[in-house]
C-alpha cells in the first residue's frame, strides 16, 4: 500500500497524468523523485514531526512533494492557491511550517509579500523559476539520491478548514511513527465502497490543496491505480477527459454537477462517459433535482459521502439507496452517529439536532484549544458544526450548518432548502441565501444570485425568482428580496464563503449568527 512497491512491480505504469499538458509520471519516477525530495528535506534539517507548506496550483510536482513528506514523517500543509499573501501567511505561521514551496505560476507579488510576512521560514523554494527570497526547487532536489532515506516513517497532511465562517483552523492528527506502507481505515474503506485498485483510472478535477482530492489521489497511489489530474476544472473538458482516459472513478462537488448539467445538450451528449463505474461527490449538499439528473445521465454510479477533514466520522450512500432515501447522505460506516438536541441528549428519528460522532479517531484544531473544546460535547463526541436528522432506518439528512441558520421572528430558517431550489432555475448559475437585518424580525431572508446572463438582471428577474420559491416552499423559507452579483465567493471545493457575503449587509449590526 505505497507507490514504492509499484515502482518495483509496475515501474512504467503512470502514477498520474496531467490533463492539460499530458505529462505522465510513472511509479518509478514518482518513487525516485519523492526519495530525492525526502533527502532534500533531511538536508534542510527537517525531522519527523516537522512541517512544510505547499502553496501552488495543480502541477506535476505537487504529488511528488506530498509523497516525499509522507515518507519523511512530516506534516504537509497544502494551502489554497487563491489566497492573498496575508491569508496564506497566517496558515504558514500557524502550522509552524519550516519550508515553503511554491511555483513560478503563482503571482510574484504575493510570493514576495510572503517573504516579509514569514521571516521565520527556514527555506523557500520555487518550481519553474525563482523570485527574490526563493531558491530553485529543482537545483535543491536534483543532486539528491534516488534511494530511500534511512529513517522513513509515515507523515500525514495537516490541512486547514476553508474558513467559510471565520479564520481557517488546522486539523492535526498525531503521528505514530508507523511504516510508510501501513494500512489505514480510509484505504480499506475506499477499497470496499468504491473498488479502488490497480486497474482504476481516476479523474481528479479539483484542487489538490483540498482534503478530498488530495487524500483520494494519494489513496489511488497507495493502491497502484492511475490519476488524471485536471489543472483547472472546466465542465466540458471534464467530460472529454473521462472519454479520453476511459476514467473508471472520479470525485466531484455539486457545483461541478450543476455546471455540467447546464452545458448545451449537444455538448453533454458528445462525450462517452460509459467507462465510469464510480463518481463520488461530497463537500457540499447536493440539491435533489441535480442529483436525480446526474443519475439519469450517468447511471447508478453516483456515490455520496459525508465526512470532514477532521476524520471523526464517515457516512456513505450509493445511487440505489439514495433513490429510496432522496436527500440522504447515507448511514454511518465510521464513527457512531448521534443527533443531539440543545440539551445535549439524543433525539428521535425525524427530529432535527446537532450531528455528533462518537469516534476513536482523535483530532485537534491546532493552536486553538477553544475551537477544539467547542467541537466536543460533555460525552466526548465531536461535531463538524452541521445539523440534521436521521430517519427510521438510520439514514442521515443534512439540514444546514448551524452557523448559517437564520432566526426570523423567533423562527429558525435553514437556507439550504431555498438554495437547493433556486439553483435549479435556468436563469441562476449560483446562489447564496442569507439572513440580513430586519428591525421587526431581527433577520429576514435574502437571496444573493449569480445570474446565468447579466442582461437578465432586474426587478422582473428578482420577482420571478421569489415567486418560483414561494410556489414550492413555505413563504417563511423564501427570500423577501433578491440581489445580484457577477460571481459569488465560492471555494473551488464547492463551499460558499457566506461570511464574506453576509458581512456586507450587517455593517454595524450585531448578527445573531455566530
Amino acid at each position: 500500500m505505497h507507490p514504492c512497491h509499484f515502482a518495483k512491480s509496475a515501474p512504467d505504469r503512470a502514477a498520474y497524468i496531467m490533463a492539460s499538458t499530458g505529462e505522465e509520471v510513472s511509479y518509478k519516477q514518482l518513487d525516485e523523485r519523492s526519495n530525492q525530495v525526502a533527502h532534500m528535506f533531511r538536508e534542510m534539517g527537517l525531522n519527523a514531526g516537522d512541517g512544510i507548506a505547499i502553496f501552488m496550483e495543480n502541477n506535476a510536482r505537487y504529488l511528488e512533494i506530498c509523497w516525499a513528506a509522507q515518507r519523511s514523517g512530516l506534516y504537509f500543509t497544502c494551502i489554497s492557491s487563491r489566497l492573498t499573501a496575508p491569508e496564506a501567511s497566517y496558515i504558514v505561521k500557524d502550522s509552524g511550517s519550516q519550508v515553503l514551496i511554491s511555483s513560478g505560476a503563482m503571482p510574484a507579488d504575493i510570493l514576495s509579500e510572503l517573504v516579509s510576512l514569514n521571516p521565520e521560514v527556514k527555506e523557500r523554494l520555487m518550481i519553474d523559476g525563482t523570485v527574490a527570497g526563493y531558491n530553485s526547487f529543482e537545483e535543491a532536489r536534483d543532486p539528491m539520491p534516488i534511494t530511500p532515506i534511512a529513517d522513513e516513517s509515515m507523515g500525514t497532511d495537516m490541512l486547514y478548514s476553508s474558513g467559510t465562517t471565520g479564520r481557517p483552523k488546522g486539523i492535526r492528527i498525531p503521528l505514530t511513527g508507523a511504516p510508510i506502507d501501513e494500512e489505514n481505515p480510509f484505504l480499506l474503506l475506499v477499497q470496499f465502497l468504491y473498488g479502488f485498485g490497480e486497474e482504476m483510472r481516476y479523474l481528479s478535477p479539483a484542487p489538490l490543496y483540498h482534503a478530498a482530492p488530495l487524500r483520494f489521489c494519494m489513496g489511488v497511489g497507495r493502491l497502484g491505480g492511475t490519476v488524471v489530474v485536471m489543472e483547472h476544472f472546466d465542465p466540458e473538458q471534464a467530460l472529454a477527459e473521462i472519454e479520453k482516459h476511459k476514467a473508471t472513478h472520479s470525485q466531484w462537488v455539486p457545483t461541478m454537477f450543476v455546471r455540467m448539467l447546464k452545458l448545451p445538450e449537444e455538448a453533454r451528449k458528445q462525450y462517452d462517459v460509459s467507462s465510469l463505474k464510480v463518481a463520488i461527490h461530497a463537500a457540499a449538499p447536493c440539491p435533489i433535482p441535480i442529483k436525480k439528473q446526474m443519475i439519469e445521465w450517468w447511471g447508478p454510479v453516483i456515490f455520496e459521502y459525508y465526512a470532514g477533514t477532521e476524520g471523526n466520522g464517515f457516512c456513505a450512500i450509493n445511487s440505489e439507496e439514495w433513490l429510496a432515501h432522496e436527500g440522504s447522505v447515507g448511514k454511518a460506516l465510521m464513527g457512531e452517529l448521534h443527533i443531539c438536541g440543545e440539551d445535549g441528549e439524543d433525539v428521535g428519528p425525524g427530529e432535527i439536532g446537532n450531528i455528533f460522532f462518537k469516534s476513536e479517531n482523535e483530532f485537534e484544531y491546532y493552536n486553538d484549544e477553544e475551537k477544539t473544546k467547542e467541537s466536543r460535547n460533555d460525552k466526548g463526541w465531536s461535531t463538524l458544526g452541521d445539523i440534521g436528522y436521521v430517519d427510521e432506518e438510520g439514514f442521515l439528512y443534512l439540514t444546514d450548518r448551524k452557523a448559517h441558520m437564520i432566526i426570523s421572528g423567533g423562527v429558525n430558517v435553514y437556507p439550504q432548502e431555498a438554495e437547493n431550489l433556486l439553483i435549479t432555475h435556468p436563469k441562476v448559475t449560483d446562489v447564496a441565501v442569507i439572513g440580513v437585518p430586519n428591525e421587526d424580525f431581527g433577520e429576514e431572508v435574502k437571496a444573493v444570485v449569480q445570474p446565468a446572463h447579466w442582461d437578465d438582471v432586474g426587478e422582473d428577474l428578482a420577482e420571478e425568482l421569489m415567486a418560483f420559491c414561494r410556489e414550492q416552499l413555505s413563504h417563511i423559507k423564501c427570500p423577501r428580496s433578491v440581489d445580484f452579483q457577477e460571481e459569488l465567493p465560492r471555494h473551488p471545493t464547492g463551499k460558499l464563503y457566506k461570511r464574506l457575503i453576509r458581512d456586507r449587509y450587517w455593517g454595524e449590526h450585531d448578527s445573531k449568527i455566530v
